[in-house]
């Protein structure tokens, strides 16, 4: 878009927004547009913070009438690709959440966290399909599919989506579920921002106040112990216990606890939704595989799952990428190892992880979505901090030869959510099957003509 200036008509319209309309220069325009992920700097020549669904139908029908591209953000986690020119809309105030304890629903604006959701279910016994960081937002990490920690005993949050209230780039204001624009429902439920602005979604709630969580640490220098231990283990797994193995190279900051700071850990994170007793039980084969340092797994409360994971709660650079895995076969693990192992002390990787998926990720939505994952058995992510230009480059030849190496037991596809910086038309297609890919493609010349939400990963019209 060239920049428009702000007294001239076209932004007439955005005067009438009840957030602040701020631009380039402007106090309060760098914190407007700033995310979680600082890899991925912001520079749109119009931020709005909306307040409301108002104020979102009220941008999009000026970016319409100006053909400004458009992004949305509310607390950044997702911002892997950097907006240039155009409009940002910032739904980070619109935080409201409803809990209808009796229905056992929840209904969240598009800029509520998981936090929110989890204090305001809490008291009644409930639990919403959220991550494994709270401080995530909830529309943001549900438009990608959502992978819960109990993902394999409940499935992915879109499974308990009910409706949306979204706002489609022709300024509309439309409710969809399952019987209302069945079309717009679907694209939403995994096929992230490429058909509108979701101003509100209402979904299922869980009864799960407590769960058996935390981790399991070695040292690094006994991954192979532990990780070939893990990986046969969890062919046998229940669809209640839900894990994952992780290589953390951990820098010495004062965010990160002793022994922990500073090393270099194997972990199996634990999520169990079932008997704590039979959960610890079914532990006992991970724990006599290699030399245990820290042990954290206890029964907690469902609100307190920030502990399975231990996610980084500030906001930092971070280059993610994803690889969905059929199998992991001896040969896959000997390539993880030596890709990542401890006979690689510069990885420059702060975290690489294979979470076990199956169970009831692997069951069929209720209602067709656009989650491309459900034959996958396991996930491959990684996280590398890349905070200056050295470590970046590192970084970015880690990541690569990482990925590329466990593509032949892969399923070609990734998740949208952890895809990392979306690169050209196949490499934005491997987060669907192609038929899911090019539904999507129909949709969005639906809703979306003009192409105006082009911003990150998005798919052609």
């Amino acid at each position: 878009m060239t920049a428009t200036h702000r007294n001239t008509p076209d932004l007439f319209a955005l005067s009438q927004i009840h957030g602040p309309v701020l631009h380039p220069g402007d106090d309060g325009y760098a914190g407007e547009v700033t995310g979680f992920n600082l890899a991925a700097l912001h520079t749109p020549d119009v931020v709005v913070g909306a307040t409301g669904a108002d104020d979102i139908v009220t941008a999009l029908r000026w970016a319409t009438a100006t053909g400004t591209p458009v992004a949305v953000q509310a607390t950044g986690h997702g911002a892997n690709f950097p907006i240039d020119h155009g409009l940002l809309i910032n739904t980070s105030r619109m935080t409201d959440v409803h809990i209808d304890a009796d229905r056992r629903v929840a209904t969240v604006g598009a800029g509520a966290k998981w936090r929110h959701v989890l204090d305001a279910a809490a008291p009644h016994g409930l639990a919403p399909l959220c991550g494994s960081a709270s401080g995530v937002g909830v529309v943001g990490y549900t438009l990608g599919g959502g992978l819960p920690v109990v993902g394999r005993a409940y499935g992915y949050a879109t499974d308990l989506v009910r409706s949306f209230q979204v706002a489609t780039p022709d300024g509309t204001l439309r409710v969809c579920d399952a019987d209302h624009e069945p079309e717009l429902f679907w694209a939403l439920r995994g096929g992230k921002g490429n058909v509108g602005v979701v101003t509100s979604v209402t979904f299922d709630l869980l009864r799960l106040p407590t769960i058996l969580g935390g981790g399991i640490y070695c040292p690094g220098e006994h991954a192979q112990a532990l990780l070939t231990t893990w990986a046969d283990w969890t062919r046998d797994a229940p669809a209640e216990m839900c894990t994952a193995f992780s290589l953390l190279r951990l820098p010495p900051i004062p965010q990160i606890p002793e022994p922990l700071r500073g090393g270099f850990w194997a972990r199996v994170a634990v999520a169990y939704t079932g008997d704590a007793t039979q959960g610890e039980s079914l532990l006992r084969p991970l724990r006599s595989a290699a030399p245990v340092t820290v042990d954290t797994v206890e029964e907690m409360p469902y609100a307190a799952l920030d502990r399975v994971f231990m996610e980084p709660q500030d906001p930092l650079p971070a280059r993610e990428a994803c690889t969905l895995l059929r199998e992991l076969a001896p040969q896959a693990l000997r390539t993880f190892l030596t890709q990542v192992g401890p006979d690689v002390p510069d990885c420059p990787l702060l975290s690489v992880e294979i979470r076990h998926l199956g169970g009831a990720l692997s069951r069929p939505a209720r209602v067709a979505d656009a989650i491309p994952a459900r034959d996958a058995t396991y996930m491959l992510a990684s996280i590398g901090v890349p905070a200056a230009p050295p470590q970046a480059e590192a970084t970015e030849r880690a990541t690569a030869s990482l990925h590329t190496a466990m593509t032949p037991y892969g399923t070609g596809h990734t998740l949208i959510n952890i895809h990392g910086t979306p690169g050209d038309a196949p490499d934005r297609a491997r987060a669907w099957t192609p038929d899911t890919y090019n539904r999507l493609r129909q949709t969005k010349s639906t809703y979306d003509p003009s192409n105006l939400l082009r911003f990150g990963h998005t798919v052609e019209t």
